[in-house]
């Protein structure tokens, strides 16, 4: 199984979520190129409600958080998942909900390690391919690089230690996704953003190749 986190917090926005529709999109690659083999779960955080960390340390011996069962179900799925999609729009840097869980993640991690240098999380080297986009064209989503993809990757690398897969050579890290256009609408407080879904799937293709390949490797070595 194949779980992927659609990071958007817009909840008035439904199904027309981008996040939501890259994390569609993303299932159905998977399943044309494994013949269904592999199941993908399409985990939406709008829809689940997380807690901030108080750092209270008490996940320590509880190995999880005791104050969020919403949190708690979502890490069990990260857990069982032979990999990982995180899908997220450049916010603040990032959507508040995806921060919280970044956050639990990293203390549960943490503090085992510190107190055991030979702990190693539950998602040690569990492959992770993560997306970016937002409201730029493909002339600025370079600058989405340091405020999502590397915040991302920084929180799920030491000491949590994923292995975080690269989309090609130009986008190790993570892969940014930019809108065809921006535009106002009538009545509305809110930008119009057009995608070209073609353009989305040719940019997306290396990272879920590579993203499967760290699976079967991962199998063949068991």
């Amino acid at each position: 199984m194949i779980v992927c986190l659609s990071a958007s917090n817009i909840k008035h926005v439904g199904k027309n979520s981008t996040s939501l529709k890259i994390c569609e999109l993303i299932k159905e690659m998977v399943q044309r190129k494994n013949n269904e083999d592999i199941v993908v779960e399409i985990v939406s955080l709008v829809e689940n409600e997380l807690t901030p960390c108080i750092g209270c340390g008490r996940c320590f011996d509880e190995e999880k958080c005791i104050l969020d069962e919403g949190f708690n179900r979502i890490y069990k799925k990260l857990i069982k998942a032979e990999a990982l999609f995180i899908v997220s729009a450049h916010y603040a840097p990032i959507p508040s909900k995806l921060a919280i869980l970044l956050e639990k993640m990293e203390q549960l991690a943490f503090l085992k390690r510190f107190n055991d240098e030979l702990y190693r999380s539950p998602l040690y080297k569990k492959p992770v391919g993560i997306i970016g986009h937002g409201g730029g064209t493909a002339e600025i989503i370079k600058y989405y690089k340091g405020p999502v993809i590397d915040s991302i990757c920084n929180a799920l690398s030491y000491p949590i230690e994923m292995n975080i897969v690269s989309g090609n050579d130009e986008q190790v890290r993570g892969v940014l996704l930019p809108v065809k256009a921006v535009r106002k609408v009538k009545n509305s407080i809110f930008p119009l953003q057009e995608y070209d879904w073609n353009d989305i799937e040719d940019r997306l293709n290396p990272l879920v190749n590579n993203v499967l390949k760290e699976i079967r490797m991962t199998k063949n070595n068991k």
